[in-house]
């Protein structure tokens, strides 16, 4: 193998060994506090470039929340069906009432009742 195709591989190896270095000489403590600063930095720049993109595309915004709020509906819908919260039986108690068959003198009765019941709901003017 040539030299100069093994540099890529040693300056791997290298820049490992000197992360790896440094990783052991920092304390544990100071190495949280990078890790936070770089993830607030990340999620600072993230940020502002979402704004600059609300901004620029307000429609494709509202489309993607729509479509965020479809996605949790079908979701919980989901949910629900699995759940069996729509199936269950219903508890309780039921009778059967046979019809029967009206009489016309029942059938009058009921005719002036209703009547009599719009007449007396109509106001005297």
């Amino acid at each position: 193998m040539n030299t100069f195709e093994r540099f890529p591989e040693r300056a791997m190896e290298l820049a490992s060994r000197v992360g790896d270095g440094i990783r052991d000489a920092v304390p544990g403590r100071a190495v949280k506090w990078v890790e936070t600063g770089a993830a607030l930095g990340a999620l600072k720049s993230g940020t502002r470039v979402a704004g600059k993109f609300a901004r620029r595309n307000p429609t494709l915004l509202v489309a993607a929340a729509a479509g965020a709020g479809l996605l949790w509906y079908a979701a919980r819908r989901r949910a629900r069906k699995q759940d069996g919260a729509g199936n269950a039986a219903i508890e309780g108690s039921s009778r059967r009432i046979e019809a029967r068959r009206e009489t016309s003198a029942a059938r009058r009765r009921h005719a002036r009742a209703d009547a009599n019941q719009t007449s007396d709901a109509t106001p005297a003017g």
